[in-house]
């Protein structure tokens, strides 16, 4: 899922999204006054990186986050003795990925997930060799590489892939590296744009997982902000100065704002704009989409799987529970299995019951 993180300023409405890069410029240089006020809305990462940015600097800063917690989608349940994150909860690529210095300071442990430690098995449990596996990724990245030059405008992934690789687009294994390596990442393969669908910055290195929650940044960001929970924003008149921010039946103004909201919010129009965005903006509000990926921790009394990293699993239907991530090569204590689902059918699994979700993943286990 993307954010758009919008600063909103009194009499500038043409410079919204180029006002907070020159603020924190001209601060650093010593150009600008900070005795202004702040106010972030939106307590997740990017909102409590902003405010603690802004607040080193010394501009008076509050943070309004309308649920009880900070971190937005960062969510690390513990209920099981073990820190499971329901957001976020790798580090994609450590060389100079700004979580991993962040990480370091704020004491979030990792462990190194091993990509390459990983078993792939058909229906009916047969056991697919090692090198088949590999030589396949491999071809599959290849083709990622080439398949833009085959795109346009107006055809979605899926159907690209699908004239151009017909004999690909039936293929089990095929269709588990459409779904884990791409759906994944970034939607819906009948939505996905055939040419954008390998956009976004990526950093090398290896992959790391939080072992005590990812949720430890945020914590570490919100130490000493003013921060207000259970904050509701309805609506910011930006029409005038100060700026007006209307939360919880109250009114706060301040001489900036900054609207950090996950895109879904501002879809729903939950805030309202006085005067509204500049077309640009709602015109990439309402065309940009969103993936749906849920995770789902099963555990058990006793180990029954293999001792790697990564167990595949290859069934018929796309995004279906075909991934499954060994938790207890992370937390030993527990013998635990992560899985996923994604795109359409994670959607279809917030309407069914705990108990037919596992039924379904067993399905795939056993």
């Amino acid at each position: 899922m993307r954010r758009r993180n919008f600063l909103i300023k009194a009499m500038q409405s043409s410079a919204i999204t180029t006002v907070l890069p020159a603020l924190l410029t001209a601060c650093e240089a010593g150009n600008v006054k900070t005795d202004k006020s702040i106010i972030v809305v939106g307590a997740g990462i990017s909102g409590l990186a902003a405010a603690e940015k802004l607040s080193t600097l010394g501009f008076e800063v509050t943070v309004l986050e309308a649920q009880e917690k900070v971190g937005g989608r960062l969510r690390s349940n513990r209920s099981l003795g073990i820190a499971f994150d329901e957001g976020a909860s790798w580090i994609h690529g450590i060389n100079k990925n700004p979580i991993t210095e962040l990480a370091q300071k704020a004491g979030m442990q990792s462990f190194h997930t091993d990509d390459e430690d990983i078993l792939s098995y058909d229906i009916d449990g047969v056991l697919r060799k090692d090198a088949l596996f590999s030589s396949t990724e491999d071809k599959f990245y290849d083709i990622l590489e080439i398949l833009m030059k085959s795109g346009s405008p107006q055809e979605s992934f899926e159907s690209v892939f699908n004239a151009t690789y017909p004999h690909y687009a039936n293929d089990r294994l095929w269709k588990f590296f459409l779904s884990t390596y791409v759906t994944f990442d970034t939607g819906d393969l009948s939505k996905l744009s055939s040419l954008l669908y390998n956009e976004g910055e990526e950093f090398s290195g290896i992959e790391k997982i939080a072992v005590n929650g990812y949720d430890t940044l945020a914590h570490y960001l919100a130490k000493g902000l003013k921060i207000q929970l259970n904050q509701q924003v309805s609506k910011i008149n930006f029409s005038d100065n100060p700026i007006r921010v209307h939360h919880n039946g109250q009114v706060s103004e301040a001489d900036y704002v900054i609207v950090t909201v996950p895109l879904g919010v501002l879809k729903q129009k939950s805030i309202q704009f006085l005067p509204l965005l500049p077309n640009k903006k709602l015109e990439a509000i309402n065309n940009i989409g969103m993936n749906c990926v849920n995770k789902f921790l099963l555990t058990w009394e006793d180990v029954f799987w293999d001792d790697v990293q990564y167990v595949s699993y290859t069934p018929e239907i796309r995004d279906k529970f075909n991934y499954f991530v060994n938790v207890k090569k992370i937390h030993p204590a527990v013998n635990a299995l992560m899985t996923f689902a994604y795109a359409d059918y994670a959607r279809q699994t917030e309407t069914m019951t705990d108990a037919a979700i596992v039924a379904e993943i067993m399905t795939h286990l056993k």
